[in-house]
């Protein structure tokens, strides 16, 4: 589903984000960037949803080669993706079900069949009796379900998650990890960046650790090689 191939990143200001970074995710595993501010983290989910080209190497996700992408070709990559920020960016005016309808209704679905969508990936993060409120009126965690709701709604083959519990309470945090957890257990890939490592050390899941732009760690190269793109 993913695959990075000595991918190196330098930003024009002169600072080099990535050197030579090679890892391969492949259908159905949950992997979870670690590293400090600045590692690179960011800039590896940056070039996963085609926000940024590599500088050296290869990015290929779910078929699409990155960095040859002309700009037609990005939204189409990304309908393949659900993403899901730190900070929600949901709309303030808008109510729960009209911000997940909204990410519908960008892509051109019917309007007619975008009701039922929305009620069944809401019931699915379990915030349907919460469909007609407004976000200031939810808590953080339940923000931030909305936010994966949104992320959802297309069915997406991968799932970025870039910090998603960092303006989380400890129990909201693992309530959201939860949810991520079954999400992945249906088949969706899930790639998750975190400073919380006391949150995911103990899930089992892949660990890739960054630092300085390199990779330091990783968990899946003691497993036993293999998996498809």
């Amino acid at each position: 589903m993913i695959r990075f191939s000595h991918v190196s990143k330098t930003y024009a200001n002169g600072v080099q984000a990535l050197q030579d970074v090679s890892f391969h995710i492949p259908r159905g595993q949950f992997a979870v960037l670690t590293g400090h501010s600045g590692a690179g983290k960011s800039s590896i989910l940056s070039m996963v949803i085609a926000e940024q080209k590599p500088t050296s190497g290869e990015v290929k996700v779910s078929g699409f080669a990155v960095g040859k992408l002309i700009p037609r070709d990005v939204p189409r990559l990304r309908r393949k993706l659900g993403v899901v920020f730190q900070d929600f960016r949901l709309l303030e005016d808008r109510t729960v079900e009209e911000n997940v309808g909204f990410a519908l209704a960008v892509t051109g679905a019917r309007g007619d069949g975008i009701p039922g969508r929305v009620m069944r990936v809401l019931t699915r993060v379990g915030l349907a009796g919460k469909a007609r409120v407004y976000p200031k009126e939810l808590s953080g965690g339940e923000q931030q379900r909305v936010a994966i709701a949104r992320a959802l709604i297309n069915d997406p083959a991968v799932l970025i998650a870039d910090e998603p519990t960092g303006n989380l309470d400890e129990r909201a945090a693992r309530s959201v990890f939860q949810l991520l957890r079954d999400i992945n257990a249906g088949g969706t890939v899930v790639v998750m960046a975190t400073h919380n490592l006391a949150l995911v050390k103990d899930a089992g899941y892949r660990m890739i650790e960054l630092k300085g732009g390199r990779i330091v760690y990783d968990s899946g190269l003691e497993d036993s090689a293999g998996g498809a793109a």
